[in-house]
């Protein structure tokens, strides 16, 4: 356990930090679940903004929530169109 006053406050600014930073990636996780794209978008995008995540990590989950989407697309339509 820190001793100094300034670590003391250092220790308290971390773990509210912390706990912030898994709620962003929790909100993450779940939108990306939901497969929703706007949604994920949206998610990431605040994410980044904050700084949860960089900018590059962001675009890159970005593109590949499009891809997954466009692919379960193209499958449900291949579905339907094979009945």
């Amino acid at each position: 356990m820190p001793i100094i006053k300034s670590a003391k406050k250092a220790l308290r600014q971390s773990k509210k930090r912390r706990k912030r930073n898994l709620w962003y990636k929790e909100r993450m996780k779940k939108a990306w679940k939901t497969g929703d794209l706007t949604q994920i978008y949206k998610t990431i995008d605040k994410a980044a903004k904050k700084g949860i995540i960089k900018e590059n990590k962001a675009a890159r989950k970005k593109s590949q929530a499009a891809k997954l989407c466009s692919s379960l697309t193209k499958d449900q339509e291949s579905k339907v169109g094979s009945k």
